[in-house]
């Protein structure tokens, strides 16, 4: 059905002026033109491509679960408080919440399955989610065949612990490792049942620490036999960088040169990739995604971004599951990214237009979603109406509706979101789930729940402080 909105603003791509007045229509999914003259339009606004969240893992608000103010690694062990206790509901509460922000796709790196069914059919209560929603996704089991606690050896992290306390540990975190050919199946088997136009199947190994060299050249070898992409963190943390000096130096070459890095691959943070690993990363056309907020919860440090888009990266923006109010909102997402890495002085890495192109462009390859992202006839018909009344709401003089997005923008000027020419979103309120039924009853049931856990929550003191020594000693290694 052939659709049309009339537009103050519009916005298509960084090297042209922002259009006035203009119509833009849309046909099965695809804008078919964008048209002057459309005269006055009361309320004003401003249509923008849609946002992309091109690094999450559609699970649970951690903080709600205790996991504040710590680094990653007793981060990830403190949210198995949040463990997904129905799939569909907790990834159509953070889809959700992805597209209420703006989003028209988000990539979901699955990294804590609930257990509760095989994960063919956890992959399917996702897309099903992602369906309801009406949102784009890529989607990857993510995958780890090795160092399910430290990175090494987690004796002296097990032994001092009671009996009863370890098998408590050892229930929840030590898993018999897939087979790097068991993995593949499972990749194959998800795709073959949800692999379609708004869902991008993807291969996604945890991260290098975690990942045994036979398991991560199987995954570069059927991402390049099969064109597959692949989705991964890499150097996230101090802790990261300091195992990879000592135990594989070589882990970026390495990886370039088994045909890992390509233009297939997202790398999620690279927050301690150093200059010749980010000049690897450029020359092979692979992705980042910054999580800005992210990084700074869960104190990792701040990722040299400007850098990595100097020597060539191609730059994309995520959201990580902690935006700084976590409230998804990749808008304000992108405003820090601006802030911190737009430039020094009157030297601009880039300007917000830009910044806001490329990590629209770029989000979309992370995910699989189909086209550039610009509002130009042929592309999808995914884009975002933006409340001008309010973005400009002192109507002193003419200024740049992009920048004033960048001054001062948040979620809560998204008026309306369209993914596939389909309205999801609108005035905040999701058409194809209700978020707030839903997220009630994830609330009751995470509360009834967490009290299954109580002997996890009675160690955690104690298991923390023997990870901060566990890792803090891994700094001091020679």
């Amino acid at each position: 059905m052939a659709t049309e909105i009339a537009a103050t603003g519009l916005f298509c791509r960084p090297d042209r002026a922002i259009r006035d007045d203009v119509t833009l229509r849309h046909d099965g999914g695809v804008i078919t033109d964008i048209s002057g003259g459309a005269g006055p339009v009361s309320p004003r606004s401003f249509v923008i491509p849609a946002f992309i969240n091109a690094h999450d893992h559609a699970r649970a608000t951690a903080s709600s679960f205790g996991a504040v103010g710590m680094p990653l690694e007793s981060w990830i062990l403190r949210t198995a408080l949040g463990t997904p206790v129905d799939p569909y509901l907790t990834a159509a509460s953070a889809l959700a919440r992805a597209a209420k922000a703006g989003c028209a796709a988000m990539m979901v790196h699955y990294t804590r399955p609930s257990g509760t069914m095989p994960l063919v059919d956890e992959a399917k209560a996702v897309a099903r989610a992602a369906s309801d929603v009406g949102l784009r996704i890529g989607f990857a089991i993510a995958v780890r065949d090795r160092n399910p606690i430290v990175y090494g050896d987690a004796e002296p992290v097990l032994s001092g612990l009671s009996s009863d306390d370890r098998k408590t540990i050892e229930e929840l975190f030590i898993r018999a490792p897939m087979s790097p050919a068991a993995y593949i199946e499972l990749t194959d088997a998800i795709a073959a049942a949800i692999a379609g136009p708004m869902v991008d199947v993807q291969l996604g190994p945890a991260g290098v620490q975690w990942c045994s060299k036979p398991l991560l050249e199987a995954v570069a070898e059927n991402s390049e036999r099969t064109g597959r992409r692949i989705h991964m963190h890499l150097l996230e943390t101090v802790y990261q960088r300091a195992w990879a000096d000592q135990y594989f130096p070589d882990m970026v070459r390495w990886l370039r040169d088994i045909g890992f890095l390509s233009e297939r691959l997202t790398l999620a943070h690279c927050i301690h990739a150093r200059p010749d690993e980010l000049e690897m990363i450029a020359a092979s056309g692979t992705r980042i995604v910054t999580n800005f907020s992210s990084n700074m919860h869960l104190r990792s440090g701040l990722a040299p971004i400007a850098a990595a888009h100097r020597c060539g990266c191609a730059i994309a923006v995520g959201v990580d599951g902690l935006a700084l109010d976590e409230d998804d909102d990749i808008l304000r997402e992108m405003r820090l990214v601006q802030m911190v890495h737009g430039g020094l002085g009157f030297k601009a890495t880039w300007t917000p237009a830009e910044l806001f192109a490329l990590a629209v462009r770029n989000g979309r390859r992370a995910t699989g979603a189909p086209g550039s992202g610009e509002l130009v006839a042929g592309n999808p018909a995914d884009y975002v109406v933006t409340d001008l009344d309010r973005l400009d709401r002192d109507r002193i003089m003419p200024v740049d509706p992009m920048a004033l997005l960048f001054a001062r923008g948040n979620a809560s000027l998204v008026k309306e979101v369209v993914v596939a020419g389909k309205t999801i979103v609108r005035d905040g309120v999701c058409a194809g789930v209700d978020l707030p039924a839903i997220e009630r009853e994830l609330r009751a049931m995470y509360r009834a729940n967490v009290g299954k856990l109580s002997n996890f929550q009675r160690m955690w003191p104690p298991l923390s402080e023997r990870l901060s020594g566990w890792f803090e000693q891994q700094l001091t290694c020679e």
